[in-house]
């Protein structure tokens, strides 16, 4: 590593201005190391350029006090010298830095190995501070946003357009003013058979055809059937069509949805309750590495299968702790990342029936909606089925004011495992006599207005004023 920094020292100037007010002789363990890391440094210093081979050379003939083996070692060390241009300046600063961090550290343990032995110039008390200096390195001076300085950069954030998944459902993109931002946790809960992963599989279908590459882990489904359910909704068959397909017809179809998008989908399908976040996060870097592929979302189906990296499953810890941990732990894998992560989750036994769901009807655990950012809930009646419809309902939103339209209807093909959005005179003829169709959905009906009046009630004993 020595000899790669030494190397692009001179012939990286991005990486030579970066990387040299962190270097010091003492962080080079060969003494011709140390020597030409020095001219580097003089050289750059005084000139504000960076030095041939042909300087180098000359100027190490004209350092004083450096011995025939030394001189000979730098010597060789200087016509050794060559980078390689397949490194990346992203892969040279990340290593140059922990280089840095590592011999920084290994320093500064044997200097406190001295002190402790002779308390020369220094005592024990500047052992900690040593040690703190060794690992408080770091290329990123950004350490937190000043408000009243940094006005200029969070302006710009302001008037940016955020790089946001987009839906193929328009009031989804309505409620979440143009998608999901990156580093985000969403949820869709429902009722068994109501249309969990339906719902992820045909939005993941339209994340697709939106030209982005698509992570769908299943922990419930195998990988053939969700692939199969992706393949009814991209070719726009249904389930006996596709069966009856004949395979140079169906690799037509195939061909024809691969030419019409860039984007990459990856199902991948583990064992319930025996992976979680650390298994992810291999299997994100396996694909990166063996498949080029790097998700622009998603899908986990779903959260509650999963195990947590910090609690053993079974251990002295209840439902709440438990699943919570989970949804930080995948939270911070979607942070990490920088990718938005959807999955669902069930409701509790209260809701399996119920044509309305709050947020207490989460099953298992109240931890997972309060570190969400995002939550849904899917509702299905008789009436709705027979129209081919689900009721949406907000539990959570973030990115939107959920009070605005908190329910709304979409259109669900079952067959073709498909949502879609259904004309706006739907959701005016369920929103009663007003023609505006930002009207909350059913208010004029006793269904609507029973709910309204609970959530009034909430609010009021939830919030009393400041005193």
């Amino acid at each position: 590593m020595e000899e790669t920094i030494l190397a692009n020292l001179i012939e990286n100037e991005k990486f030579t201005r970066k990387v040299i007010p962190y270097l010091t002789e003492e962080l080079f363990a060969e003494e011709s190391e140390r020597i030409l890391f020095g001219i580097i440094n003089e050289h750059v210093e005084k000139y504000n350029a960076l030095p041939s081979k042909e300087v180098l050379h000359i100027e190490l003939g004209n350092q004083d006090g450096i011995s025939d083996i030394a001189f000979t070692d730098t010597q060789n060390l200087i016509r050794g010298l060559e980078t390689d241009d397949s490194s990346k300046l992203d892969w040279l600063l990340d290593n140059t830095e922990k280089f840095i961090q590592d011999r920084s550290l290994h320093n500064a343990i044997r200097q406190s190995i001295r002190i402790l032995d002779t308390e020369g110039e220094h005592t024990k008390a500047a052992i900690p501070e040593l040690l703190q200096d060794a690992l408080g390195i770091s290329f990123d001076t950004q350490v937190g946003h000043d408000v009243l300085v940094d006005t200029k950069d969070r302006f710009d954030t302001y008037h940016l357009k955020q790089n946001r998944l987009r839906f193929n459902l328009d009031y989804l993109n309505r409620i979440t003013n143009g998608g999901l931002p990156t580093k985000t946790l969403s949820c869709i809960m429902a009722g068994t058979g109501v249309g969990k992963s339906l719902a992820m599989c045909s939005m993941a279908a339209g994340n697709l055809m939106d030209q982005k590459n698509v992570l769908y882990i299943s922990l419930e489904l195998s990988e053939e059937m969700v692939a199969q359910r992706i393949d009814q909704n991209l070719l726009d068959v249904t389930q006996d069509e596709l069966m009856d397909l004949s395979r140079d017809e169906f690799e037509r179809k195939v061909d024809k949805v691969r030419e019409s998008t860039k984007g990459k989908f990856v199902v991948k399908s583990f064992p319930p309750a025996s992976v979680g976040s650390g298994h992810f996060r291999h299997l994100l870097n396996e694909l990166r590495v063996k498949k080029n592929f790097v998700p622009n979302v998603i899908y986990l189906d779903y959260i509650n299968l999963c195990t947590s990296a910090r609690i053993k499953a079974g251990s002295n810890f209840n439902s709440y702790t438990y699943i919570k941990a989970i949804a930080e732990e995948i939270r911070g894998l979607a942070v990490e990342f920088d990718v938005p992560i959807i999955t669902a989750t069930q409701t509790n036994r209260d809701a399996v029936n119920s044509s309305d769901i709050e947020l207490d009807n989460t099953s298992d655990s109240m931890g997972l909606p309060m570190t969400l950012d995002f939550m849904l809930a899917l509702i299905s009646t008789e009436e709705l089925e027979e129209q081919n419809q689900l009721m949406v309902k907000q539990l959570k939103n973030r990115f939107g004011d959920p009070s605005t339209h908190k329910r709304f209807l979409i259109g669900v093909d079952r067959s073709k495992m498909r949502l879609y959005d259904i004309d706006s005179s739907y959701q005016v003829g369920v929103m009663g006599s007003g023609a505006e169709e930002d009207v909350p959905l059913m208010d004029s009906t006793a269904f609507g207005e029973a709910d309204n009046d609970r959530s009034k009630t909430f609010k009021k004993n939830k919030f009393k004023g400041f005193s």
